[in-house]
Parts: structure tokens; sequence; C-alpha cells
């Protein structure tokens, strides 16, 4: 086979522009050179939900990176520091060719960027130069970010070349997000200070949502105040008013950092930092005619119908999986459903990976004050299990499973050939690690909306089967200790009743006989006083135990109560009914000659043989039984009412 590159990429909240765009000149250079490319996604930092968040970013644990020739890292996607600083780190220990985009603090990585500083520093110029600004507000990224950092150093050497005096309270510091910008404008009008004659925005996101707040509340754009954004994304070039903006060659930075990487792995050089130019784009939000020659209505339209009409494909396709799924009660007929949406939304390849323990383990732990045992749940939160399983792998139609594969070969099945493009998603509940599912050659990760709302759906779903499973087992077990004795490990009072009812009613139909074996321990008094409760337990299990051993026919065997134990039976007669008792007195003595206790284990039995009558009830038949047994025990020269009291 042909000598493949494989790349990880780490990103995180591929539904952006930005990541968008980086993402599409790295999937050119894959389709153009035959390189398998492998996406580590996360929508971390999107819903403000920190459990969540912990379950996003693990997906970034599964990495294995010996398995690749190189990484690109996308981290100034990434809000989590934590999440960050773990990433960098196991990259620099894994010492492979790694690209980095917009951030020089890493001299090990090679850095692929724009000149932030420089654009940002021509846009500020021309707010305050060109069009006479004075009175100018920011709003900023997170400056833990390089580009954040960059833009802002830019923007308060400007103003200081053009004395224009720095007021904390004129800048807002955001984290890139749309939300930001309708904060920002909240706290501008919220001042003291007089509302600025312009504002310049780190980002197109942040600068939309500001120029819309700034009309809800009574401002025009660009006669009242001048707004800029920074990135040109497709939503600034359509916005009414156009976006003054910084065209970044986003495509283009993907598809060098790939090309760096071959060159890294052929033996050639390359130099740490490389740049590609901007491009200032000066248009209407900043009073400037719009320079956009490709700003034609007709086109717009076109492309904002097909937008729509794929959203609402997509959204019918979401509505018809969510309500099938909220039906399935199994895990195949979860996967089922899964399997049939596939096609519909133009996939190659998908495959779900199930940590080994997803369905929960539960663990005895004493509790805090050390004084009983409490039931734990444990489950994965950092990492996945050595080993996974895949129990559904749908390519073009065609479904199968792996029973279990290695979490370090991270796909179930590897691909053979080059030029695959594949996204690594997290499953998780809030923080419980559940696996993960990758999907292959698909448009879908990318162009659609709902990809994020698909995936957390899909998790929900393995979880709510998860709970439901967990559920019919904590069922299950209540089922058992209604009707079995904790003790002997037979059917109790309640489970004989139910184990034998319907027997019971048949042989009435059929008039058949019914056989009843009445069966109480001799001297348990005696142990209990004599060596303690605990001897008089192990006498009663070992009854329990010689009885069943004993049972082999269907009888049914239960504790009716204290030192009380019946077997039912509708194949027994006279003979073989006196068959079983002696094969219990037999096995008892053996026992004896084995245990070598002070006390000796014995039984009295009586036996009750009647045909099945509805006037005759079966309680009726186990008193019948019991007097017999009485008998044998009035032989034995032990007093019933001496051993009950």
């Amino acid at each position: 086979m042909e000598n493949i590159m494989n790349i990880a990429v780490i990103v995180a909240g591929i539904d952006e522009e930005y990541q968008h765009n980086v993402m599409d000149g790295i999937n050119l250079y894959s389709k153009k050179n035959n390189a398998n490319i492998s996406y580590f996604a996360a929508f971390g930092g999107v819903l403000a939900n920190s459990q969540y968040d912990v379950g996003e970013y693990n997906i970034y644990n599964l990495i294995n990176l010996s398995k690749f020739d190189g990484t690109i890292l996308m981290t100034n996607t990434i809000s989590s520091p934590e999440a960050k600083r773990s990433i960098i780190q196991r990259v620099i220990d894994a010492n492979i060719p790694s690209v980095v985009f917009d951030c020089d603090q890493y001299p090990q990585f090679y850095n692929v960027s724009v000149d932030n500083f420089k654009a940002m520093e021509e846009m500020v110029r021309h707010i305050i130069e060109t069009h006479n600004i004075k009175n100018v507000n920011y709003i900023s990224g997170p400056l833990a970010n390089p580009e954040a950092l960059a833009r802002y150093n830019a923007f308060l050497q400007v103003i200081k070349e053009n004395n224009i005096p720095f007021d904390k309270n004129r800048v807002f510091y955001g984290d890139f997000r749309g939300t930001d910008g309708k904060k920002a404008i909240e706290a501008f009008i919220s001042s003291d200070l007089n509302m600025p004659d312009a504002i310049i925005c780190a980002n197109d996101a942040m600068a939309l949502a500001a120029i819309s707040t700034l009309e809800k509340n009574g401002y025009t754009i660009p006669d009242d105040i001048l707004v800029t954004g920074f990135d040109n994304t497709y939503n600034a070039r359509n916005f009414s008013p156009e976006i003054t903006s910084v065209k970044r060659p986003l495509s283009e930075l993907g598809y060098l950092a790939c090309e760096i990487i071959a060159d890294l792995k052929a033996g050639k050089t390359r130099p740490r930092i490389n740049q590609l130019p901007t491009q200032l784009i000066f248009s209407e939000s900043c009073g400037c005619k719009s320079c956009d020659i490709d700003n034609d209505i007709k086109d717009y339209k076109k492309r904002n119908y097909h937008c729509l009409k794929s959203f609402d494909n997509h959204v019918a396709i979401l509505n018809k999986m969510m309500s099938s799924l909220a039906e399935k009660e199994t895990e195949q007929e979860n996967f089922e459903v899964i399997s049939d949406c596939l096609s519909e939304i133009g996939c190659n390849e998908f495959c779900i990976c199930l940590c080994d323990d997803w369905h929960g383990r539960f663990t005895q732990q004493i509790n805090e004050k050390g004084d009983d045992c409490v039931c734990v749940e444990e489950y994965h939160v950092n990492g996945y299990t050595k080993l996974m399983s895949a129990p559904l792998i749908w390519e073009n139609g065609s479904v199968s499973t792996v029973d279990s594969f290695y979490s370090d070969d991270m796909f179930p099945v590897p691909h053979s050939s080059g030029g695959n493009v594949s996204y690594f998603m997290p499953i998780h509940f809030r923080e419980r690690c559940l696996g993960y599912c990758i999907i292959s050659n698909s448009s879908f990760p990318l162009e659609s909306r709902i990809f994020h709302t698909w995936i957390m759906n899909i998790s929900n779903s393995i979880e709510n089967i998860r709970k439901l499973n967990q559920l019919n087992s904590a069922i299950a077990e209540l089922d058992k200790l209604y009707v079995i004795d904790p003790l002997c490990d037979i059917y109790n009072r309640n489970g004989f009743v139910r184990a034998t009812g319907d027997i019971f009613k048949k042989c009435i139909l059929e008039h058949n006989d019914i056989t009843i074996m009445f069966i109480d321990m001799d001297g348990l008094k005696m142990i209990n006083d004599n060596y303690g409760h605990r001897e008089g337990d192990f006498a009663l299990k070992t009854l329990a135990s010689a009885m069943k051993e004993c049972c082999y026919e269907g009888e049914i065997c239960a504790r009716f109560g204290g030192d009380e134990f019946l077997i039912f039976s509708d194949a027994l007669n006279t003979e073989t009914s006196n068959i079983l008792a002696e094969r219990i007195r037999k096995r008892l003595k053996e026992i004896n000659s084995q245990i070598n206790k002070p006390y000796e284990i014995a039984a009295s039995i009586g036996c009750y043989i009647t045909e099945a009558r509805e006037e005759f009830p079966l309680f009726k038949v186990i008193t019948k039984a019991d007097e017999k047994m009485y008998e044998e025990k009035k032989k034995k020269k032990t007093s019933r009412y001496l051993r009950h009291t």
C-alpha cells in the first residue's frame, strides 16, 4: 500500500464560519493529495454548561498521536484554557510536525497566520484618520487568544499615536461570540460616557450583534455610529449595512498547513513563521462605498434559498429521527433508526463506538460515617476505555458491527486508502463519557446548521437506552427481592404463590394430582441459642441447598417462613415423593459428615398428594402437608410447641 499521509486536526465549534473556511482548505488538500484527515471536534463553550463542556472536550483524549504524521492545531477555537494546555503539552511530547494558527507562543510549532496587528492597525487608522473620528470604542476578543491580543494592541497603539486618551470604560472584553456584541452595546449605553462616534470590533460576529442592538436602541449605522468588524464572513458581506471588515485567506491557510506537514514528512525545511496577506474591505458600515463586486442581489437570493431549503430538509430529517428514537427501548432498535436517516443526510460512512462500560458499573463503598455500604455508580469522564465496541458501522447502506477493538486504534475498521476526511465527535451525557462517533466523507458536518443538534440527539438517545437498561435491571432486582428469599436463594412465600399459581390452575382444568411436601428444620432454636444466629442461618442455607440439589425434575422449592420450607410438584406420586424425601434426608446426612459441626442439620418432612380442585385451594393443601410433617415430628419426640418457643 502506498505511503498515505495521516493528519490529525484538533478543533472546536466547526459550525462557525472561521473554522469552516480553514477546514475547506484542509479538505481540498486531502482531495488533491490523497491524504487522510481526522478531525477531533468538540462543541465546548457553546451551551454555558460546564459539565457538558467536560464531556465535549474529552474527545481530545482519544487522539493517539503516534498514528499521525502531523497535527494541525486550531487551538484558537478552543475556549477552555485547561483543554488547550493539555493538548499543547501532549503534542509537544509527541514530537511530530505540528502547525498552529495565528500563534507564535510555541517555538516547537509551525505558525501559519496573517498579520493581525497590521490588519487591525490599518483598520483603526482608516476610522480615525480617513473618517476623522476621535471618540472611539473597542469590542475585544479574549486576550488569552493571540489573535485577539494582537488586534487589541494595534488599537491601543493607533489611538495613542493620534493622542486619543485610553479609557477602560470604552473597551468591552468579550469571547469573540455574537452575544458579546450585544452585551457590549448594552454596557456602553448604560455607562456615564457619551456614546462613541465609532465602534471597532475584533470580529464580525460581535460587529453584527452590536449593529443590531444599536438599531434596536434608535441608532442608525453609519450615520450615527460607524462600526467595523474583522474576518469578512458571509453574514458580514450580506448584512445591511454591509460590514467594513478584514478579509483573511482562511482556506489558503488550511491548505498551507497541510503543505507544511507534507514537506516536513518528506525531509524538507520550512520557516517557522508563515504569513499570508490580508485585505481590508471598506464598506457601508463605516460610510464607505461597498467594493464587493460580487454583491449581486439575485445571486444572494439564490444562495439564501438553497441555504433555507437545505436547513428545512435537515430539520425534517432530525425531527423524524428524534420522534422515532423516542419510541425505541433497545440498542438494536435505536441503531436501526439512526441507520435509516444516514443516507438522507448524504453520509458515506458512519460508526458509533461505545466504551465497554457505557452501561455503567456499580461498586459498594463505605459511606462517610463509615458505618454502612452505599452503592456508587462508576463511569468514565476522562479518556476512553482500553477496549471499545462498534455496535453500528454503516457504509453506504451496508451495516456491520465490531465486538471489540482498542481505543488506541480510534477506528474500529481503519481506512485502507487515502483521501478520507473523518470527523470524530464525542458521545456523552453531561460529563459522562459513553463513547464517540465517526462520520467520514460527508459534507454534512460542515454544511448543516443542525449537525451539533443531530449529534446531541444521538448522544441523548444512547443515554436514554442506558437509563432504560438500568431501570429494567433495577426492576428485575426488586422483583427478585420480592420473590426470592435472600438468605436461602430459593423462592419466598410470594415467589411460591407466583410460581405455582398457573400450574395449579392448569391441574384443576386437567384434573391432575398435585404434591406438597412440607419440610420443617429440626432444632433451629437450639442452634441459635447455643451457637448463634450466624450458625442458624448457615443451617437454613444448607437445608435449602440440599433441597435444590435433590429437586431436579421440575419441582418448585420455597422457604415458607422461618424454619419452614415447601416443595411443590405436579408430577410426583406416592412412590416418587417418598424417594425424593429420602433423597433429601440422605443428602443432609452426607453434608453433616462433611461439615463437622457440633450440631446436626435435620428436618421433618410431611407429604400430601391430592387432585387439584378449585374448592380445595393450595393453602389448604399446604395445611394438610403441615399436618403430615407434624406427625413425623411427633415420632421424633420433638415438640412443635417447644420448637416455636
